[in-house]
């Protein structure tokens, strides 16, 4: 599946745009500020959760109109075409349809797998847990796209049990219920990160050499577990009298980590110097891509500015071997030299309406 058309009224600086797209790459170079990166987290509301940028709807409108803002794109490929709105009224959250339909987010996983790369991941492997565990779901959700649901489930009783804890409710009877659903979506959870972890290492074996393979280990957050809904069932309810005394739940899958290392060097990311850290990075992204045979969307923001001349035209290689769409950003044309001919061109300024777009 890829795009083949991307509409925005009022979204970010882009008062009014239409792309007509053909699967191919997108290089979309500019100034900074000019609005590069307000088209690719547009492409990714497309995905469940709350895009590239995590914004609140009322922080995705046009300023300083704030009359609410519209994505719609169509999708096809695999012998399928779907549309899909996103919108957004002034104080009001997201609403999506798929072809005309009203939808849950969680049902935008099941149409087209979409993975990103972003600046402000370039600290993932030595910054929190957090970044490195959403990045794990994003993977999982490009193979198992019920993960979404899983983690709302996971989220929405872990929510009640908290409550409970910081109210310093003593009753099992009270626990048990939203125990067993935290047991149940939670082993849902790691069977799926599991599966992902395996896939894409998997994949890294069958890469090339212009990008170093990185070995995954998914680290259990609040001690050791089993894998099965009994196991974490069980760690929940021995876990009461630490998570009472702490006002919140402190085993389970939300508190996973996700640990890499550059496999030639035996060396942990984080000890890997700023220019390792990104190509295992995009290493990892490739992987991805290159497991889901070619199926994903990706988003690769300022990707190329960071990267040497035969590490970018490595990268542009890849993309194009594996057949994907990408969007990816640059300040400068000539970053993208090499991809003439094999990507769509687009050359966005910022004018006194807004953004603007144009062949480039």
């Amino acid at each position: 599946m890829h795009l083949t058309s991307l509409a925005l009224s009022h979204f970010r600086s882009h008062k009014a745009v239409r792309l007509t797209l053909d699967g191919r790459p997108v290089a979309i170079h500019g100034p900074n500020g000019s609005g590069k990166t307000n088209l690719l987290e547009a492409v990714s509301l497309l995905s469940p959760g709350r895009g590239l940028r995590r914004a609140a709807a009322d922080d995705l409108a046009r300023r300083p109109e704030t009359l609410g803002w519209r994505v719609v794109a169509d999708l096809a490929g695999a012998g399928a075409a779907h549309e899909i709105e996103l919108r957004a009224e002034p104080g009001a959250s997201r609403a999506v349809r798929i072809d005309g339909k009203a939808a849950a987010q969680v049902a935008l996983g099941r149409l087209v797998p979409m993975l990103w790369l972003v600046p402000a991941m370039d600290r993932l492997w030595i910054e929190g847990a957090e970044g490195r565990r959403r990045f794990l779901d994003r993977m999982t959700l490009s193979f198992v796209p019920d993960h979404g649901a899983a983690t709302l489930a996971y989220e929405r009783a872990m929510r009640e049990r908290n409550r409970l804890l910081r109210d310093e409710v003593r009753d099992p009877a009270w626990y048990r219920a939203l125990e067993r659903q935290m047991a149940e979506a939670g082993a849902a959870i790691d069977a799926g990160r599991a599966e992902a972890v395996a896939r894409v290492a998997a994949a890294q074996d069958a890469g090339g050499a212009a990008f170093p393979a990185a070995d995954l280990e998914i680290v259990a957050g609040g001690g050791s577990r089993g894998s099965g809904p009994a196991d974490l069932a069980v760690a929940l309810a021995e876990g009461r009298g630490r998570d009472l005394a702490a006002g919140r739940t402190l085993t389970g899958p939300h508190r996973d980590d996700l640990a890499a290392a550059y496999r030639a060097k035996g060396m942990a990311a984080a000890q890997c110097s700023t220019g390792e850290q990104k190509a295992l990075l995009i290493s990892l992204i490739l992987a991805n891509a290159r497991a889901l045979g070619g199926a994903p969307i990706l988003l690769l923001d300022e990707v190329s500015a960071h990267l040497d001349p035969d590490r970018r035209t490595a990268l542009y290689d890849a993309i194009c071997g594996l057949g994907v769409q990408a969007f990816l950003t640059g300040t400068e044309a000539a970053l993208f030299a090499g991809l003439e001919g094999r990507a769509e061109m687009l050359a966005v300024s910022e004018g006194p309406d807004g953004s603007s777009i144009g062949a480039g």
